[in-house]
């Protein structure tokens, strides 16, 4: 897969993980959202109900500004 700068990613040996809890969180294809640490720093994210559907690829800098906005409450519903 290439994403947008030209890179090529590999997605063929990703170990897609989920963060549920509770009921199910064993089950594949149980939750919403499926995180994957590829090579060089990118992040995969796919829906974990539709695993052969598209996923959005990461860079580093990306995934820290994502995952800073979400301890910081920046996607928190009012």
């Amino acid at each position: 897969m290439s994403i947008g700068n030209g890179t090529n990613v590999d997605l063929s040996g990703a170990r897609w993980l989920n963060g549920g809890t509770g009921e199910g969180v064993d089950t594949p294809g149980s939750h919403n959202v499926e995180i994957a640490m590829l090579a060089d720093g990118h992040v995969g994210m796919r829906d974990g109900k539709n695993p052969d559907g598209p996923v959005l690829v990461f860079t580093p800098g990306e995934w820290a500004a994502f995952t800073a906005g979400v301890r910081d409450g920046e996607f928190d519903r009012p």
